[in-house]
């Protein structure tokens, strides 16, 4: 039976006995029978002094101190002296608090049974011309191993096949499969994505990358510092005053009742009490916010956080294949080339192609039944789609070698740009168009990042597995410290050691590839909304909705906790020290002093409970959660709209006069149809509901200065559109309009990503 567990064992017997013998006792003396009450307070108090004994030399063999000395003292000499109703209900207190923190500091077991369950155990090996399944632990150096379609690759090695299509999340974060030449390395842990390959075994199982991440996280766990009470901080200065206040009172007064008084009065219950009742209430206020905090450990380090790491895929962005942007050929349509992709794309499993078809559903797109699809893995479909031969995939399978045309350089351009992932789409041979496919900040990411400055977080840096280009646009984009990328597990776990030893630090991460680095953290916070149960049980802290705005929301309530511990450590100790004066001087009898710290013991656990509430705010109203969501799906339906006005600047880059004007019109329509209403909307009816909420009038000014812009570019197109003819239009005036179309474009964007927030804030109060 584990240790830990026979001593929260042992602590439940001790407050059980503790309990039953003060109740007979009482029950006894109020039926008129005191000596046996006396008995049956003694017989209470007896194991727990023992008890706390052997704790006591089991610290001190460690070299521990802690405030346990003092309510071993008060607890001994009540027993000598004849006071044994003061030792029970100081018995009471000690094995209360004990009990307390059991609940408070209780980490969960981490088993890593998630990560042994995914690690694969059989290999097929080959042998001559036939296979064999084999235990992965059989597979030699040089051993040909064969890897099937959608199975794990059991060991590391080399790439014996032409190519092969791996999906990577597992180790690098990397959402998007790549596809690796023959001779390139394959690590054990990535998921074969593509057609069955062989591969060359370069180390054994032992020595996977699989396995040395197991063995990380192994380390990183039992490598961590168990968590020290507050209290016994300052037990060296407590039991020294206690033990020379009482020690003078008895000599003064003559009576060693008088110093028993005093040691009765100066147990330290404020100190074994005030944390774990305001950790178990932070604890539980963090649940309400969708946070699991494992234990009061965890609550205590998030209060001391200095730096936080995050990872990139799946935690600071979405983690997946979103779609960014459509690129046209011209005289082409968005919406055709999605409806055309998403059917093809029904009949493959990638997750590319489930990328595609949930984009194009998303648009309200009907999609058709594609028949005779052809699949090249790693590189796209082909098939046909209400008789017209359609393609989808890679450049190289919709051009061959063919020399693509300037539009379609250009989406390669804003697809390198975005650290995209372009797929075309051609019909019949001619190409129309390309979905540009990336990975993408959470809509919350920047709030997120902002709310952990405001909450004293001193540096926020990202460490990650994906490519440079690739974490740096997202680095940019949140104003981070610091970017570590292409690292690899061991390289993450170093990284935060790095910074460990610097200041406290927070990893916050999502994948298989995070664990290690998350059991290393001073405090490791998993998103396990989305099922990622190895990082959830490496890590202190689990996200369990699935926003990212809960990070901060953990740091906020262990710092408000951790100030509210600490305020009732030292409000309960100030009356402690005034209880024992008065004991000192004979106004308190030992019984009397017990019950006197029972009472401060009551407002101390009163205090340490306001960490259950987010504290108060007079006059402080808040935007209905409706009303929030509301209000984005207002941005969520301009949206098409926006979409539509990037299809037709970009269509204005070659456009004739005859075809620019009806172009031109109609940026105006929607412009002056949906993003200008919705503007003037924002300013007469929702601004001044937001007022009255944030109280931030400088904030909203600067919000309304974007509405006067946007108004007046929309009025500037419409000074240009009103009687325009094509015989009045020449390439300066499709110029004019082009610019202005992008720069609405751009600004509603930005602006309707702000307003998102703010109306975040309100909602949040």
């Amino acid at each position: 039976m584990p240790i830990a567990f026979t001593e929260r064992l042992q602590r439940r017997a001790l407050i059980a006995v503790a309990l039953s013998g003060l109740t007979v006792g009482g029950l006894l003396y109020t039926a008129g029978y005191p000596h046996a009450a006396r008995w049956s307070w003694a017989a209470g108090t007896v194991p727990v002094v023992i008890g706390l004994f052997v704790s006591m030399v089991r610290d001190l063999m460690a070299g521990r101190m802690g405030v346990d000395a003092v309510a071993f003292i008060s607890m001994s000499a009540a027993l000598v002296l004849g006071q044994p109703l003061a030792g029970v209900v100081v018995a009471v207190m000690y094995a209360g608090g004990n009990l307390l923190e059991d609940f408070a500091v209780a980490r969960a077991e981490r088993d890593l049974k998630s990560l042994t369950d995914r690690a694969p155990r059989i290999a097929h090996r080959r042998r001559g011309d036939s296979l064999e399944d084999v235990a992965i632990e059989d597979v030699a150096v040089g051993d040909t191993v064969l890897v099937r379609a959608g199975e794990v690759i059991p060991i590391d090695g080399v790439i014996l096949a032409a190519s092969a299509t791996l999906d990577e999340a597992a180790l690098t974060g990397e959402p998007i499969p790549v596809t690796r030449p023959k001779g390139d390395p394959v690590h054990s842990g990535t998921i074969n994505a593509g057609e069955t390959f062989e591969m060359r075994a370069t180390a054994s199982a032992s020595e996977s990358t699989y396995a040395g991440i197991i063995k990380l996280v192994t380390a990183a766990q039992t490598a961590k510092t168990p968590f020290i009470r507050l209290a016994d901080r300052y037990a060296l200065l407590l039991l020294p005053v206690t033990l020379a206040l009482a020690t003078a009172a008895w000599l003064w007064s003559g009576d060693p009742i008088r110093g028993l008084a005093v040691l009765v009065a100066s147990t330290p219950c404020p100190l074994i009490l005030a944390a774990p009742v305001a950790f178990i209430a932070g604890i539980s206020r963090a649940a309400r916010r969708g946070v699991l905090v494992k234990g009061g450990a965890a609550i205590e380090a998030l209060a001391r956080t200095h730096t936080v790491m995050f990872d990139k895929t799946g935690t600071l962005t979405v983690g997946g294949a979103r779609l960014v942007a459509i690129e046209t050929a011209p005289h082409q349509s968005a919406n055709e080339i999605m409806r055309l992709a998403g059917s093809l794309e029904q009949a493959s499993h990638h997750v590319v192609a489930a990328a595609i078809v949930a984009a194009a559903r998303a648009r309200g797109l009907v999609l058709s039944q594609p028949t005779e699809v052809k699949e090249t893995m790693g590189s796209g479909l082909q098939g046909l789609v209400e008789g017209r031969q359609v393609r989808v995939g890679s450049f190289d399978l919709v051009y061959g070698q063919g020399r693509p045309p300037p539009w379609a350089v250009r989406a390669l351009r804003r697809a390198s740009w975005r650290s995209a992932l372009s797929v075309f789409v051609s019909v019949d041979g001619k190409t129309i168009g390309a979905i540009l496919l990336a990975d993408e900040l959470r809509r919350e990411t920047p709030r997120a990042v902002q709310a952990l400055r405001a909450a004293g977080v001193k540096r926020i840096m990202m460490v990650t597995g994906d490519r440079a280009e690739s974490a740096d646009t997202i680095a940019a984009a949140l104003d981070l410290d610091a970017v570590l990328a292409e690292r690899v597990p061991s390289d993450k776990v170093e990284a935060v050691v790095v910074e460990q030893r610097l200041h406290p630090t927070i990893m916050v991460g999502d994948g298989i590839n995070d664990a290690p680095a998350l059991a290393a953290a001073d405090v490791g916070i998993a998103l396990g909304a989305r099922g990622a149960s190895a990082s959830s049980e490496a890590a202190d802290v689990v996200i369990l909705v699935d926003q990212l705005d809960r990070v901060s929301d953990a740091v906020a309530i262990a710092r408000r906790t951790r100030r509210i511990a600490i305020q009732s450590i030292a409000a309960g100790m100030g009356m402690s020290g005034m209880a024992m004066i008065a004991a000192a001087f004979g106004y308190l009898t030992p019984v009397e002093g017990a019950l006197t710290q029972e009472a401060i013991d009551v407002a101390v656990i009163l205090n340490a409970l306001r960490a259950l509430t987010p504290g108060w705010r007079f006059g402080q109203q808040h935007l209905q959660t409706a009303a929030s969501r509301a209000l984005r799906q207002g941005h969520t339906d301009v949206q098409a709209c926006l979409d539509r006005l990037r299809e037709i600047a970009d269509a204005l880059d070659e456009a004739s006069a005859d075809s620019a004007v009806p172009l031109i019109l109609e940026a105006n329509e929607l412009i002056a149809r949906n993003i200008v209403e919705h503007e003037r909307d924002d300013e007469s009816n929702v601004y001044p509901r937001i007022a009255k909420i944030l109280h931030d009038a400088p904030g909203l000014v600067a919000m309304s200065r974007a509405h006067r812009e946007i108004l007046h570019l929309s009025r500037l197109l419409s000074r240009l559109s009103n009687g325009l003819k094509i015989e009045a239009v020449d390439k300066y005036l499709i110029r004019d309009a082009q610019r202005v179309i992008e720069s609405i474009e751009s600004l509603v964007r930005m602006h309707n990503a702000q307003e998102d927030d703010i109306y975040e804030q309100a909602a949040a109060g």
